[in-house]
């Protein structure tokens, strides 16, 4: 219908206007899927490439909640249901400030195809609000929650919606939206994930998004007769997925250098030992410190308002947030030694950034492959909720790492040259467009 990728991002653009994060996700995607989509016209005919990228359904309300000095503050909430051709809804609640419509459709349009990467049957979805839980009480972030999923409740449903944590969700926070849940609607159900281990959550379900990542990273480099076995990572975060993404690469022989978060890096250059990623681990989950601590305790530099990338290394795991690499930042990346880059974030490479690291040819893995992870345990809870059963760690982590190995085959299958990117979006794209196709015009 559109006589090139240029025609069809302007009906993009000009259909949701100032949505820079999700017009960037869509041209990735278009980019890849173009020379496949003239070979396969019943695509084209049947507009599977504009029913994609127009969610199903977008959900935007207030939430009124009361502070600890008894006034009342007003937040907004959201939920993205995206697409649901191969299963119910699936994607994480985001609580930032930055959180608008725009980043939560980039989101949830990636889950899309991150979902189907994992061959599980999830469809996708985004959700959150711009609520900061940062200096927070703990009664105020349940008044919060509390009034979110009052609201968010009459629309999701363990066969409809499941939502799970995302930046600024964690365990605190999902047990306080369960509970709400559960009184509203008088039913113990798995209609979220990430949940404790005590009320129906999976063994591994915190690790399993940093985990996914470094399974990811040393599956390319399999593909190289290479492992991860005394290489130099830079990892980019200092949440949930970067400390197991260091907890992994330190398991499989790796020397783990730097952590970050919003005030800066640490840069180890002795390398983040299992005592020391202990440290963090208390700082950030328990103390919810900054990272300069780090530094004050072990001697370690800290680049004050900087990020990681201009750390020698021979792997990169940007496991922050989006757009956290630039295009300047990707040379120098390259130019000091790096040639595997896994994104343990969601789209932490701009357009620039990945242009340099496919035209260098290094290995690159994108985050709807190598971030995977997560999303894949989460479904793996939703099937132990189905039958009322708990497996082992050993059992999840062996399922997590088949699901990581199965994604890395699927984006090899589907490209050239070892582009995972174009190969992980046309993989992700033919099981969600048959399917759209199976169903008729829905």
């Amino acid at each position: 219908m559109y006589n090139s990728v240029e025609d069809f991002m302007s009906y993009i653009e000009n259909k949701n206007p100032g949505e820079k994060e999700f017009h960037q996700a869509v041209q990735e995607v278009a980019d890849s899927l173009w020379g496949f989509l003239s070979d396969h016209p019943e695509y084209v005919h049947s507009r599977i490439l504009e029913r994609i990228t127009e969610p199903e359904r977008v959900l935007i309300f207030r939430v009124p909640w009361r502070n600890d000095r008894g006034e009342i503050e007003v937040n907004r909430g959201y939920r993205v249901e995206f697409n649901s051709a191969i299963g119910p809804y699936k994607g994480g609640l985001r609580f930032h400030p930055s959180v608008n419509l725009g980043i939560l459709k980039f989101l949830g349009f990636e889950q899309v195809f991150k979902n189907s990467l994992t061959t599980l049957p999830m469809g996708g979805g985004k959700g959150g609000s711009d609520f900061d839980p940062k200096g927070k009480s703990n009664n105020e972030v349940m008044s919060f929650c509390q009034s979110f999923m009052t609201e968010l409740s009459r629309h999701i449903g363990h066969n409809t919606d499941v939502p799970a944590g995302d930046i600024g969700v964690g365990g605190r926070e999902i047990g306080f939206l369960f509970g709400q849940y559960k009184r509203i609607r008088n039913e113990f159900t798995g209609v979220l994930t990430g949940k404790s281990l005590n009320w129906g959550g999976s063994l591994i379900r915190p690790e399993a998004t940093g985990y996914g990542c470094v399974y990811f990273a040393d599956e390319m480099l399999k593909t190289k007769n290479d492992s991860l076995d005394g290489k130099t990572v830079v990892i980019s975060g200092s949440g949930n997925v970067a400390q197991y993404a260091a907890e992994k690469v330190i398991e499989l022989g790796g020397k783990v250098v730097s952590m970050s978060d919003s005030s800066g890096s640490v840069y180890d250059k002795d390398g983040i030992d299992e005592e020391k990623l202990e440290f963090i681990m208390h700082l950030k989950n328990v103390k919810r410190g900054r990272i300069n601590e780090y530094s004050d305790k072990f001697g370690a530099e800290f680049m004050e308002g900087k990020r990681p990338w201009g750390i020698k290394c021979d792997v990169a795991l940007p496991c922050a947030t989006q757009n956290e690499i630039n295009e300047v930042e990707a040379r120098e990346l390259v130019k000091n030694g790096c040639f595997v880059v896994a994104e343990g974030a969601n789209m932490p490479s701009n357009a620039e950034a990945v242009n340099v690291f496919l035209s260098k040819k290094i290995l690159f893995g994108p985050g709807k492959a190598a971030n995977a992870g997560g999303v894949a345990v989460s479904g793996l809870e939703m099937s132990q909720n189905s039958m009322h059963l708990s497996w082992t760690r050993k059992e999840v982590d062996t399922r997590l790492k088949n699901i990581m190995k199965s994604i890395h085959s699927s984006c090899l299958e589907h490209s050239t040259n070892e582009n995972y990117v174009k190969g992980a979006n046309i993989a992700g794209f033919i099981k969600v467009a048959d399917s759209m196709l199976d169903q008729g015009v829905v």
